[in-house]
This record gives C-alpha cells, structure tokens and sequence, in this order.
C-alpha cells in the first residue's frame, strides 16, 4: 500500500520512529510534517536523533489560533493528497495534526488509519478530546493501544476496523531503555544544564496543554513547584516555548529552586524521568514513559485519558492544581529519606518489553477491515 503518514509534534515523532522502520519494510511510505512544532528546540533535533527519515513534505504550518492552524494544514495537505493518490491516510494522537490529516483523507474518500484511537478523558474542553473523537469517527482503522480504548470505540459505535495494538510510545521506549539505565548519563546531562543531578535528587518537570497556560492556573502549578523544590532537590522544568511565553508575560515566578530548560531530546527525557525522585506533568506521553520507567509522578490534571495508570494505590496520581494534595502525594509516593534508594533500584532493575504495536498496525494495514 501507498500510506501518507501525518506528524507535526514531538509526541507523534516518538510514535512515528517507533512504527516507520515496520510501515516502511511492507509499505510505500510518504512522510508529511506539517511543522505543529516548528522550531529546532521543539521538534528539529528529534528527527536525527530517532533516525527519522526527512519528511518528503513539510508545511511549516506551526503557530496561530487552533482554527488558523488547522486551516492552514487543510490547505497544505490536500494538492498533496492530490498528488500522491495513497490507499491510506495515517495520523497519530489528538493534535490539531491528527484532525487535519484525518479530515483531509476522509474528505477526499481516502481510508484513514488512526494510532491512538480510542482514548478518552471525557473533557469535551480539552482540544485534544475534540480532535481525538472526530478523528475516531472518521477512521477506517483504529487502532487502539489499551483494552479500555477498546471500550470506548464501542461505546460510541465504532467496532468496525478496531483492532488491539499496543502502544507505540512504550515499544520505543523499550528500544532504547538499557541506554539511559546506567545513573551515570546524569554527568553529562549536570554538565550540560548547569544544574548538579543524582539519581534521587531531583523532580523533573514538563507543562504544556492549553488549559494550563491561564494565568490562574500558571500561578496554582508554579507554586507546587516551588513548593516540591529545594536546594538539595531542585526541579528540572523542561518547558515549551509557548508556557514559557505566557508565564513571562503573565509575570509569573518559577521560583529559586526551579531550573527552567529548552525542551529536550527523547533520551534526555527518559533518563531524567527514571532517575528523577518523581516526575511533575501534565502530559500524556510523559505519564505514561514514567509508568513504564517505575517512577512516581503527579499528574496536574484532573482527568486523563490513561485512567489505566491512575489507579488506587499506584506510582501514578491525578493532582489537579490542589498545591496540599500535591505536596501529600509526592511525601507518600517519593518521601525524601528514599529516593535515592528507590532511584537506583528502579534504574538497576528496569526491563522494558516491547508491545509489538508496530507489527501489528503494519499487519492490519495489509487490508482493508471486513
């Protein structure tokens, strides 16, 4: 088959790596970024790193409103699609990428086939639950990483195409795992960011969705930071360009033990989540490589669309903005007298299974659904 394959944002380079060496030995690939995160901090550096092939066409489409944004990918997408005539449209996730890509196929008659599907946090305000749903109801193929994915495309009337694949993010994660294992990738990481780091000895941190960017909100997560942070336990704050903007012009404090970093590479990532006392996020992708990863993390959010990882009692736990809960949670899940213990042991004992998602979707892609 002939796929035009749809990325635009970190997230969806990290599953895009993970599925294109599988997609690219059985299909005729055309890679398209449409640029969602257009600059070199944002996305560049991933597409060496992961050893992405150069997307045979780039939109430059980042930056605006949703509605400007999304347009201009409709408008670059679609002589594309004219031209390159595919059997398949493939989008991943819940970006304003994934909406264009998907509307643009379906409103040519092209198949569509979505990574992802299936996930639901229930929060029609958030964006990404609007692109996700009209992505789904638009799909040919679903694929969907989790049973309860499954779930909720029958919920909403969608059996036909769905089809149990895993999960992108952790097959790739389990590539490179035994990388970031050894404690001694934090020399170079201190180094780099100018901050001393032992396994234990921080919290790493990533803000970045819509909702979190009010002022408001800026103020009530900034003041768990600096809450959870210390001299002797700072706070890693990988922040995107866009929080960074809107706390500066909203004129909020990060606080003296909080170190502010571009946002940064995948493996970067990894080893400071396994090695960190706890992880602070509010991202999807990040929830989930610290459940893999084994360590504790607060989501500032008050629902997910991974209710798996959120469950009683586990290393995972849904905070909202409530500083008090915050600051209970990270003493029951990372008290300070064990972190270092618990960092290390999890780091020496880390064994990640692939979940054989790209095979899957490589094979269900073989025919169209019944």
């Amino acid at each position: 088959m002939k796929i035009v394959s749809v990325v635009g944002t970190r997230p969806q380079l990290i599953k895009a790596a993970a599925l294109q060496p599988a997609l690219r030995a059985r299909h005729d690939e055309v890679f398209v970024d449409t640029g969602q995160h257009w600059d070199e901090s944002m996305a560049g550096a991933f597409f060496s790193e992961l050893g992405l092939a150069k997307p045979d066409h780039a939109l430059g489409a980042g930056g605006g409103s949703h509605a400007g944004q999304t347009a201009a990918m409709l408008i670059g997408l679609e002589p594309i699609l004219h031209a390159e005539r595919p059997d398949a449209v493939l989008v991943y996730g819940d970006t304003n990428s994934t909406l264009a890509g998907a509307l643009a196929a379906a409103k040519l008659g092209i198949p569509v086939a979505h990574v992802e599907a299936g996930l639901r946090s229930f929060d029609r305000r958030m964006p990404e639950e609007l692109n996700r749903v009209v992505a789904d109801h638009l799909a040919t193929w679903s694929f969907a990483p989790t049973p309860t994915a499954v779930a909720n495309l029958r919920a909403e009337g969608i059996e036909r195409g769905v089809v149990l694949v895993g999960d992108l993010m952790k097959d790739l994660a389990a590539r490179v795992s035994a990388e970031v294992r050894d404690p001694s990738v934090l020399e170079a990481i201190s180094a780099r960011l100018g901050v001393a780091l032992a396994p234990g000895g921080y919290l790493f941190a990533t803000i970045h969705r819509q909702e979190n960017r009010e002022p408001a909100a800026m103020a009530a997560w900034a003041g768990i930071l600096a809450a959870a942070a210390a001299a002797d336990r700072p706070v890693i704050l990988a922040l995107h360009p866009g929080t960074r903007a809107a706390m500066d012009r909203a004129g909020v404090s990060r606080g003296p033990h909080v170190a502010v970093v571009e946002p940064l590479e995948y493996r970067t990532s990894l080893a400071l989540q396994l090695h960190a006392a706890a992880v602070v996020t509010d991202s999807g992708g990040v929830q989930r490589e610290a459940a893999w990863l084994g360590a504790p993390c607060l989501v500032l959010r008050s629902s997910t669309e991974w209710p798996e990882l959120t469950g009683t009692g586990g290393q995972s736990v849904l905070v909202g903005l409530d500083q008090e809960r915050a600051m209970a949670e990270l003493e029951r899940l990372a008290p300070r007298a064990s972190t270092m213990t618990a960092a290390r042991r999890r780091a020496a004992t880390l064994s990640l299974v692939s979940s054989g998602a790209a095979e899957a979707i490589v094979n269900a892609l073989a025919r169209l659904p019944d």
